[in-house]
């Protein structure tokens, strides 16, 4: 179909390839919102759930904790718990991108979007 057009032939397989990637990031931002990690502090007494995006979904406290001399005790182990969960969070974005763009032929280590 483009035999005289020298490289053109070329740039309509890298715009295929262009559009496939744009389609695929688009699923992988769709399923970092339905996947979740859970972040721990205080050996499990505060849980922080958080999509792979990052937000915070949901925190779960152990009744345990609940004593008026522990107030600061307890804060620390929140922020604990979400500061892990979205520390994971961050890791499980990077993997999934690291499938991705291994999965397209890309370099483990490209950033996208670029």
């Amino acid at each position: 179909m483009f035999k005289g057009l020298g490289g053109l032939g070329d740039m309509g397989k890298m715009m295929k390839a262009a559009q496939e990637m744009q389609t695929k990031m688009a699923e992988l931002q769709e399923n970092l919102n339905a996947i979740t990690v859970v972040g721990e502090s205080g050996a499990g007494l505060v849980k922080a759930t958080a999509t792979a995006k990052g937000e915070l979904v949901g925190l779960d406290i152990d009744p345990s904790i609940f004593a008026p001399t522990e107030k600061e005790v307890v804060e620390d182990l929140i922020l604990a718990a979400i500061k892990d969960a979205q520390s994971k969070a961050s890791e499980r974005h990077q993997r999934e991108m690291s499938a991705l763009t291994e999965g397209m032929g890309l370099p483990a280590d490209m950033k996208l979007p670029f």
